[in-house]
C-alpha cells in the first residue's frame, strides 16, 4: 500500500511542529545555592582570646565549588578580626556539602576591655559572620552566614598573700617568709608574663624584684611564689631593735601582674606577729 499524499505532507509537518515546540519551551529556572545548616562552637578559650569553629552545609542545584568564606569575628557586638578562609569544596547537584573553618583571635582589644568584661561577669557572645562565595561555571553567588556561641566571660586573676611567717632570730633580726598567690578563677589556664613586687616594712623599702616570669597558672587553681626578706640593721636601719621589740611588724607588698593584654596592679597590707625561731 502506497502512502497517501496527505500522510506524505502531514507527518513531516507534525515532526516539525513537535521540534519547534520543544525548542521554544522555557528553560527550568536554576535555584540559587542554599545554606541549609550552620553552627558555631568554641573549642578553646584563654583569658584574652578564643578559637571559634564554624561548620555548615550548602546545597546547590547545579555543579559548582564553594570557594571561600569572608568572615568577621565578633565579640560582644564589636568586630575584633576579619579575614578570608579558603574552602574549595566541590558541590554535587542537590547533595548537601559540609564545610568548616576556625579562627583564633583576641576577643578584647586591651587591658581596659578585659577589665570591663571581668566586672560585667556572666557570659559573653562570640560570633563568626560574613559571606560564602559559590562558583558554578561563570556564575558567582554569595551567601550570608552568621552563627554565635555564648561562653563564660573572663575573670581577672587576683594576687593574695597565701601565708606569711615572721621568725625572730634575735633582738635585731627577723626573717619574713611570704607565699604569694596568684588566683586564677577561670576554667582555662592563665599565662603570666611577670609578677613584680616591692616590699616595705613599717614604711621602709626592703627591696623589689620579680617573683614569676613566663609561667602558667592552671585552670581554677592558685600559683604560689615564695618571697623571703630579712629585717635587720643592714636592710632596715640601725634602730631595727625598736621595731622588733613591738612584737608586730606592719608590711606593704605591692606591684603588678602582667600577661597578654593583662595588667593587674595589687596592694597588700597587713600586720604580722613575730614568732621566736627555734
Amino acid at each position: 500500500m502506497k502512502p497517501s499524499a496527505l500522510s506524505k505532507t502531514f507527518l513531516p509537518a507534525l515532526l516539525s511542529a513537535l521540534w519547534l515546540g520543544c525548542a521554544s519551551a522555557p528553560a527550568r529556572p536554576v535555584s540559587p545555592p542554599v545554606l541549609t545548616l550552620q553552627e558555631a562552637s568554641v573549642p578553646t578559650q584563654g583569658l584574652t582570646d578564643a578559637t571559634v569553629h564554624y561548620a555548615g552545609q550548602v546545597v546547590s542545584s547545579v555543579p559548582g565549588v564553594l570557594e571561600k568564606a569572608d568572615w568577621e569575628l565578633v565579640s560582644e557586638g564589636q568586630v575584633v578580626k576579619t579575614g578570608t578562609a579558603a574552602l574549595n569544596v566541590p558541590l554535587t547537584p542537590n547533595q548537601p556539602a559540609a564545610f568548616s573553618f576556625e579562627e583564633r583571635a583576641p576577643y578584647v582589644r586591651g587591658p581596659e576591655d578585659l577589665k570591663a568584661l571581668s566586672e560585667k561577669g556572666g557570659t559573653m557572645l562570640l560570633a563568626l559572620r560574613g559571606t560564602l562565595t559559590v562558583r558554578s561555571g561563570q556564575d558567582v553567588e554569595t551567601l550570608p552566614f552568621a552563627a554565635s556561641r555564648s561562653v563564660r566571660g573572663p575573670r581577672l586573676p587576683e594576687v593574695v598573700v597565701q601565708s606569711l611567717d615572721a621568725a625572730r632570730y634575735s633582738a635585731t633580726e627577723v626573717n619574713l617568709t611570704f607565699q604569694v598567690g596568684v588566683k586564677n578563677p577561670n576554667p582555662f589556664p592563665l599565662r603570666v608574663d611577670q609578677l613584680n613586687y616591692t616590699l616595705l616594712v613599717a614604711g621602709k623599702s626592703l627591696g623589689e624584684g620579680t617573683l614569676a616570669k613566663a609561667d602558667t597558672v592552671a585552670a581554677s587553681a592558685t600559683g604560689v611564689y615564695p618571697l623571703e626578706a630579712s629585717v635587720s640593721p643592714a636592710t632596715w636601719g640601725t634602730d631595727v631593735n625598736k621595731l622588733i621589740s613591738k612584737g608586730v611588724i606592719a608590711y606593704t607588698l605591692q606591684g603588678e601582674l602582667t600577661g597578654p593584654l593583662l595588667k593587674v596592679p595589687y596592694l597588700l597590707e597587713g600586720n604580722v606577729r613575730l614568732n621566736v625561731s627555734k
